[in-house]
């Protein structure tokens, strides 16, 4: 099998997410027939380093050799088990390690498949709690530009301009508030005043604000101060409103900390966690919340009272298996002081691309880089060419638009985090009319 056999296959039968498949009536696609470490090979034995770690899930690397070796010895107990009126070790374990690594004050986890799915949960925890509590508040806040998932609630939230108007008949009620401009503390409080104004305006309505804390990931890798989030937590405490930290891309270490929130020393009353979960390995996802929202549903037999909402695969025993075994190599390898570490790298490769005309701006938190390009029509796809670009050189990217990230693997060395940002040069060099 080659890969143009394999792709010929696929564009027979399956229909891509994220993707004009008509592309594909020129534009190669990339079959893959295996990973190790922070490589993909495909059927032609051509590698390709994931700088992007697969949509932000793979936090140790393809095939990682202890999570495989956990994983196998969760096959030969038990695969999965229904965990309505049913347990398993797996989960509990995980459960209590996630309780104890978490902000101060989550204490309840409830599992889901995916990271769309874990913000459904919280948006109806939350509705539902003040439900129960006898006071109606159907609304919701985000942040603008945000982006939480693709599923019809986690769509309203968000601020996707396409997705919003494409979609908005279908589309439960959220109102949007202004993002930090920039990664400045003056931004970061311009923008808690403008929360401010809208909280004196529509409090009473309100029942959460979601955020994506510190990094607005697919809505352009928008990035912002910590001390726009110790300001709404403040803000949504005094108000009565439920604080939800959407660390579904940014948690498990990407920002510097373990939790993004971590940095602005809050503890949210709800915070949902997917992708980086499983080490990349298996869908899982878990929102964690306090005994205060828990308590709201603890009653007697009440089905109007009850939290309305299940997954047949919750609390899945192999995707419990990856999630602990992710835990144990973040407890015995020191990967947020290597990821520290890595970053001050990342930070030097980034002023290569001060000399470019077109990059309007380059950013960073932590492990996630951003370098955002102008001066392009939209209709010239260069982030296709980009992408395209930089694959042909053995560098998977997949730019947002004009914005190129790199979000790679926590076992990069150093050599292939240059190779990366030597291809994303060549890139830029290759669309820019001059430098």
């Amino acid at each position: 099998m080659n890969n143009i056999q394999m792709a010929q296959r696929d564009l027979k039968v399956l229909w891509h997410p994220c993707t004009q498949m008509k592309d594909h009536e020129t534009l190669p696609m990339t079959p893959i027939a295996k990973g190790e470490g922070v490589y993909l090979e495909d059927f032609e034995g051509n590698r390709y380093i994931d700088a992007i770690s697969s949509w932000w899930v793979n936090l140790f690397g393809h095939s990682n050799p202890y999570i495989n070796q956990k994983i196998k010895e969760q096959l030969e107990t038990l695969e999965h088990v229904i965990l309505a009126g049913f347990t398993h070790e797996g989960v509990v374990r995980l459960s209590e390690r996630l309780v104890k690594l978490s902000p101060e004050g989550l204490t309840r986890c409830f599992y889901a498949d995916n990271g769309s799915s874990a913000i459904e949960v919280a948006l109806k925890m939350s509705y539902h709690f003040h439900r129960n509590r006898g006071d109606e508040r159907p609304l919701f806040v985000s942040l603008s530009e945000s982006y939480h998932g693709e599923t019809l609630g986690a769509l309203a939230v968000g601020d996707v301009a396409l997705y919003k108007e494409t979609y908005e008949p279908l589309l439960i009620r959220s109102v949007q508030t202004q993002t930090p401009r920039d990664q400045s503390i003056e931004a970061a409080l311009e923008a808690a005043e403008a929360f401010a104004a809208l909280l004196r305006e529509r409090g009473s309505e309100i029942s959460a604000l979601i955020v994506e804390p510190l990094v607005q990931c697919a809505g352009g890798m928008k990035m912002y101060h910590p001390r726009f989030l110790t300001e709404a937590k403040r803000l949504c405490e005094e108000n009565g409103i439920h604080f939800i930290a959407d660390e579904i891309a940014v948690g498990f270490g990407r920002t510097g900390t373990l939790f993004a929130c971590e940095q602005a020393g809050i503890s949210p009353d709800f915070m949902a966690l997917s992708k980086g979960l499983t080490g990349g390995y298996l869908p899982l996802s878990v929102v964690l919340t306090t005994d205060d929202v828990y308590g709201a549903f603890y009653c007697d037999y009440d089905p109007v009272r009850s939290f309305l909402h299940s997954h047949s695969y919750t609390g899945n025993a192999l995707a419990c298996a990856a999630a602990n075994a992710t835990l144990d190599i973040f407890e015995t390898e020191g990967v947020i002081e290597n990821n520290r570490r890595m970053s001050g790298l990342v930070a030097k490769e980034l002023k290569r691309f001060s000399r470019f005309k077109q990059v309007k701006e380059v950013r960073q938190c932590g492990m996630i880089a951003a370098i955002e390009l102008e001066g392009f029509d939209p209709k010239e796809r260069i982030g296709l060419k980009i992408h395209q670009f930089c694959l042909d050189r053995g560098v998977l990217i997949r730019p947002l638009g004009g914005v190129i990230y790199v979000m790679a693997p926590y076992v990069i060395t150093e050599s292939e985090i240059i190779r990366v940002f030597d291809a994303i040069e060549g890139a830029i060099a290759s669309v820019s009319v001059d430098v």
